[in-house]
């Protein structure tokens, strides 16, 4: 419209924005016209031209009202800076959204039988009208922003727990310590899970614990070693052959460089849990709302299947931990001296009195040749539903948390 009356005008969009401050600064000129949003320039100062301040000063021209009272404000005094003159006027129509939604609409049915279309509307009761709307929208914003905190805190809370570990393993000189305690909690969580106590006649309790083990770190423990103990001999036993086999490592590992696996093992088991459990968390967040139809407050809800959620996280790195501090080691050749000299004492306390006084030559000991056998996977989609089986039990679930099942534990791929 302004090029067809030939106006000279500046237009502030996309494709300006390199000269917005300048664009902007020169909008006090006589005679200059500059179009933008009501968000542009804020921080620049517009100065007024030679005889700008003697013919009114700066007008603004606003073609609507913003739902927020404040980004009204600010483009209003935009006019009027340091003193100088300066003018203002809103244009508003009945179908803008902000009336349209949130104004009382009694007043507009009375407008349009008042006023004729095309004719300007000024009147007490539209500025009361705008002005209600805008308390309206200020408050919803203001209850989204408290609701959306208050989820936020739920979320801050897990996250200053597991920075908290994540910046120990970095800050610490000796990693092991932490190692050592999220192992320590993952045994005493496993026995509790899987044993009910000494005085329980179900054997099978304590071979699952014992299968557990066993397919976490490389040392023999069987049930008959277990059996009479209860919950916290068992912990001291298990944990005494686990720093036996440690002690072994020390040995073969240079210091340093074990603290550097210790942390990478702890790194990476913090990492990629925290990354899943965030993706976790988002999914709630974007469906817990719909309880909301089951009369209960989804913040609750969201707080309490947080907290499992979290506990599941930190059972997964205690796991992931178990499973791969063992797995670990500066070279091949320091991996099967670490397997060698452990199954070289387990022999010797399980050889009888008379073998231990002879012991066998260490070249008559034959090791198992150590390969390195990468699991075969189809490339499925990290979000992707599968079914995975392991014997008779089946499940159903998305495929980034069935990968560590299939890889670890045994389980195998049966549908995708």
């Amino acid at each position: 419209m302004l090029r067809r009356t030939k106006i000279p005008h500046n237009v502030l969009n996309a494709k300006n924005h390199a000269k917005e401050a300048e664009i902007v600064a020169q909008a006090g000129q006589r005679g200059a016209v500059t179009i933008a949003t009501n968000m542009a320039g804020r921080g620049t100062d517009i100065k007024l031209g030679e005889g700008v301040d003697e013919l009114g000063g700066l007008f603004v021209l606003g073609t609507e009202r913003h739902e927020s009272r404040r980004i009204d404000r600010q483009l209003r005094g935009r006019c009027a800076r340091q003193g100088d003159n300066g003018a203002s006027k809103f244009l508003i129509s009945l179908e803008d959204d902000l009336m349209r939604l949130f104004a009382n609409s009694t007043a507009g049915k009375i407008l349009e039988r008042t006023f004729t279309e095309g004719e300007p509307i000024e009147h007490p009761i539209i500025n009361r009208s705008i002005e209600r709307a805008q308390k309206t929208v200020e408050g919803q914003n203001y209850s989204i922003r408290k609701r959306l905190l208050q989820y936020d805190d739920v979320l801050n809370k897990q996250r200053e727990v597991i920075y908290g570990l994540r910046n120990d393993t970095i800050t610490t000189d000796e990693p092991r310590k932490i190692v050592f305690e999220l192992i320590q909690e993952e045994i005493d969580e496993r026995i509790g899970s899987f044993y009910t106590g000494k005085d329980s006649d179900n054997a099978a309790e304590v071979e699952q614990l014992c299968s557990w083990i066993t397919s976490r770190f490389p040392i023999m423990i069987s049930a008959e070693e277990l059996k009479g103990m209860d919950d916290a001999q068992m912990a001291g036993k298990i944990m005494e052959k686990i720093g036996a086999l440690y002690k072994i490592r020390e040995q073969v590992e240079n210091p340093e460089t074990l603290k550097l696996i210790e942390r990478y093992v702890l790194m990476r088991a913090f990492d990629k849990n925290w990354q899943d459990h965030l993706t976790e968390m988002e999914d709630l967040r974007k469906s817990v709302g719909l309880r909301s139809y089951g009369q209960k407050d989804p913040l609750n809800e969201y707080k309490s299947e947080a907290y499992k959620y979290f506990e599941r996280l930190l059972s997964n790195i205690r796991n992931d931990l178990c499973l791969g501090i063992f797995r670990s080691a500066s070279s091949l050749e320091a991996l099967q001296e670490i397997i060698a000299r452990a199954n070289g004492d387990i022999l010797q306390s399980v050889s009888s009195p008379k073998e231990r006084e002879t012991p066998k030559k260490r070249d008559d000991i034959t090791l198992p040749e150590v390969k390195l056998a990468p699991a075969e996977m189809p490339r499925i989609g990290r979000n992707e539903t599968v079914t995975i089986c392991k014997g008779s039990e089946t499940k159903t679930m998305k495929f980034k948390k069935a990968e560590p099942l299939i890889r670890d534990e045994g389980w195998r791929l049966k549908d995708f």
